[in-house]
């Protein structure tokens, strides 16, 4: 029996029933949306509701490893890399129980009592997602000297940033072909400005890294979210994870278009509530969260006190734990906040470093303070802690970037390859290989959508959310055939980084191990995942009791649709935002 392939997108095939290797519509064929998603698989379906205050056990069976894969090991990524493999489904895909296609035609999401359900991530990446990124003029050319080249390279940027804005840009700095020694970080500062090499390959442009440590790129200028007026109280005894809209007391002052910041209280009661108030270390009490948790997003309607936001919650509000004093609504400045600044086809390279993460660096880049902003086509050697988003950046895509470790870390504390901080960040056909290393983290507060999509990683790292309570997370289509991906709980580990993410999910992976467990009043999910799933107890539970898993829905076979994050974006924004992406 004949078995229809899965194929990494870049093959551009196109299924002869005008359906792509994602289960989507074909721009160039498009068939009717319910015979193309039924054609590749889709079921109709319709809502369920089920309580959200109890964990939901899966029956399945036991998630088994792709043998075929074990055996090609990291000769696998190459190929996977390259779009020529496809791998043979050796049973039909099957609908998940939590998004499918319903009556309607379009998809439709199992939901909690509380009306819960996984959010819509594909406001995910530059400019909301589904937007090409642009080619922008160049206004400077530096070539490289032979000695350092940090204050030629510094000084074009600097030229380029004093340029007026033409349709939000200034322009690019090209690096011509060659090796260019720069010996200390490399800054852009204002909006509407791009640093270009000749191309990430050894022929291509290199920044060589010397001389003491460093950090090799830094972009941004803070730019923090500064409320504006009173904040306004949110009036709904409960408003869901996957929300666009609630109720305020009152909705004087604010309109579409407006910035808001979503306050988020981080009460005793809550902290109490998700267990948090009892982590103790060595004799001494650790510190979760307190204060408030922001999310911030844009007001796109309102009727009479009903808001509704422009990119979905990504976390609850329940008032049993959040009131006194409630969550609530701010009007929010980002004027300080730098747009269109971009990152592309350039190779970063330093020596090998066997350290530990507290020990002076070598960096790639250091974004925070941005809006709009990309990385793209980077091939990364032997920095450490390489790309870190703060929590200040928003509509961020990191396209194409390659990181490679010669040694591995030192410690027990792991240095991350890729950080999330903050909001609507896309990191798209990435990949990494190297040992003691986390290969994509959260930071703390992290309030998504953030979607990690078709990213190869190799060696002993795991893709693990950090510390903190992150929300609205998507690991999709992601490989780590040698480690694991862990949506859990981080105990005492750290300073107390406790449970570390809620509402996520991981969707249609392929890796050795899973530890996925539910937080109290909330949910992480594993749907049509491939590997062993683990429990475990909260690291300093000294009575190593376990935690509840979260939902393990379809172990072993892949579910339809393909890519989650795809068919959201081609429900919401259609085909053409598929390509303009490169799908």
């Amino acid at each position: 029996m004949m078995h229809k392939p899965i194929c990494p997108p870049s093959l551009g095939r196109k299924l002869a029933d005008g359906v792509n290797d994602w289960g989507l519509e074909s721009p160039q064929n498009p068939p009717t949306r319910m015979s193309a998603l039924r054609g590749a698989g889709f079921p109709a379906c319709g809502f369920w509701r089920l309580s959200s205050r109890q964990s939901l056990p899966h029956p399945g069976t036991q998630a088994r490893t792709v043998s075929s894969r074990a055996l090609l090991g990291r000769l696998l990524t190459l190929v996977l890399a390259s779009g020529l493999y496809c791998q043979p489904q050796t049973a039909p895909a099957a609908p998940s129980e939590w998004v499918c296609v319903g009556p309607d035609g379009k998809l439709a999401y199992k939901t909690f009592a509380t009306g819960d359900h996984i959010m819509d991530f594909s406001y995910a990446g530059y400019r909301s997602g589904g937007v090409s990124l642009p080619t922008v003029p160049v206004k400077q050319t530096v070539r490289p000297s032979g000695g350092d080249d940090t204050a030629a390279i510094q000084k074009a940027l600097d030229e380029v940033s004093g340029l007026e804005l033409n349709g939000g840009f200034r322009g690019a700095v090209l690096l011509a072909p060659g090796v260019f020694n720069c010996r200390w970080p490399l800054t852009i500062a204002a909006s509407g400005v791009v640093l270009r090499g000749s191309g990430s390959a050894p022929n291509g442009t290199t920044i060589n890294m010397t001389g003491e440590p460093h950090l090799c790129l830094s972009i941004g200028s803070g730019g923090e979210s500064k409320p504006e007026g009173k904040a306004v109280a949110i009036t709904d005894a409960y408003v869901p994870s996957g929300a666009f809209s609630f109720h305020i007391k009152e909705a004087d002052g604010l309109q579409p278009g407006d910035t808001i910041l979503i306050n988020r209280p981080a009460t005793p009661a809550w902290v109490k509530f998700m267990g948090m108030d009892t982590l103790v270390r060595n004799g001494k009490a650790e510190h979760w969260v307190s204060g408030e948790l922001h999310t911030e997003r844009t007001v796109k309607a309102l009727s009479g006190n009903l808001l509704t936001l422009e990119v979905p919650l990504a976390d609850s509000f329940d008032s049993r734990y959040l009131n006194p004093p409630g969550g609530s609504v701010v009007k929010c400045d980002l004027r300080g906040r730098l747009t269109q600044i971009g990152v592309e086809h350039v190779r970063i390279v330093a020596t090998p470093l066997a350290a530990t993460i507290t020990q002076p660096l070598n960096r790639a880049l250091h974004m925070d303070g941005v809006s709009d902003a990309w990385v793209r086509d980077l091939k990364v050697e032997n920095t450490i802690n390489s790309f870190y988003l703060g929590g200040n950046t928003s509509r961020i895509t990191i396209d194409s970037v390659d990181i490679r470790h010669a040694v591995a870390s030192l410690g027990a504390a792991k240095p991350e390859d890729f950080w999330a901080g903050g909001t609507q960040t896309l990191v798209n056909r990435c990949s990494a290989s190297g040992d003691n290393v986390f290969y994509f983290s959260t930071g703390a507060r992290m309030m998504g959508p953030v979607v990690v999509l078709n990213c190869v990683f190799h060696g002993n790292g795991h893709i693990q959310p950090h510390m903190r309570w992150a929300t609205g997370l998507l690991v999709d289509n992601c490989q780590v055939p040698e480690s694991g991906i862990d949506l859990m709980n981080r105990g005492i580990m750290g300073s107390g980084h406790g449970w570390a993410i809620g509402w996520a999910v991981a969707w249609n992976c392929v890796a050795k191990t899973y530890t996925i467990q539910q937080p109290p009043g909330s949910m992480n999910w594993a749907i049509g995942c491939r590997g062993t799933m683990e429990t475990g107890a909260q690291p300093g539970n000294s009575k190593g009791e376990k935690l509840p898993s979260g939902i393990l829905d379809s172990q072993g076979t892949p579910v339809t649709p393909s890519s989650l994050y795809l068919a959201q974006l081609r429900e919401r924004l259609g085909a053409q935002a598929l390509v303009n992406i490169g799908y």
